[in-house]
């Protein structure tokens, strides 16, 4: 929709950002109390990290939200007149965008975590204003693996090359045990001790 309302590419982003996040806010709050959030493997595997969900719970989770994200491709394409599925073709590799994917995962994890921790009640709106700024402003920021799969069946411009997602999940997947651990250690007693110095 915001290719055909503009050919402007920076308007383009901003209303990815502001649809995707301000739907992700209101998901968060109406589903967050029923699913815990789980829309993103990432945070499905997260949790299983810090042993909050069971594993085959996060596999369930896992397999839902690749099944989801598969559902919505062939939604908007039908809403759009666009064949059902389509193959991706836009290029995504190199190490800046691997490097991207996992920062990005990276921040978002690390904002779950913190946000549950310290701000339980804001959880929704820090993952909102964050997937907002890392949109527009992180050369790549899918962040999640089950989205990334799915772009990879549709010409869109969110589309994405099938055989360049395997390393974006794996730096998705990287970026959110790196977020695990340092947020582990941040609300540790050893850590809150090496902050106080």
């Amino acid at each position: 929709m915001a290719n055909a309302m503009t050919d402007v590419p920076a308007l383009v982003m901003l209303c990815v950002a502001i649809s995707c996040s301000a739907a992700l806010f209101v998901l968060l709050e109406l589903l967050g109390p029923i699913s815990g959030g789980h829309f993103n493997p990432a945070v499905s595997l997260a949790m299983l990290l810090e042993r909050e969900i069971p594993r085959n719970e996060a596999v369930a989770y896992m397999c839902m939200q690749t099944i989801g994200g598969l559902i919505g491709v062939v939604f908007v394409h039908v809403t759009f007149g666009l064949p059902l599925l389509s193959v991706g073709v836009h290029v995504r590799t190199g190490f800046p965008v691997w490097i991207a994917e996992a920062v990005s995962t990276f921040g978002l994890i690390f904002t779950i975590f913190l946000g549950i921790r310290f701000r339980p009640n804001s959880v929704s709106a820090f993952v909102g204003v964050y997937v907002l700024s890392v949109t527009l402003f992180a050369s790549s920021s899918f962040a999640n693996p089950a989205t990334t799969i799915a772009r990879a069946f549709t010409e869109s411009l969110a589309g994405i090359r099938p055989v360049d997602v395997l390393a974006f999940v794996f730096a998705q997947c990287l970026g959110s045990w790196l977020a695990v651990g340092l947020a582990r250690w941040l609300t540790s007693p050893a850590g809150a001790t090496a902050e106080r110095r």
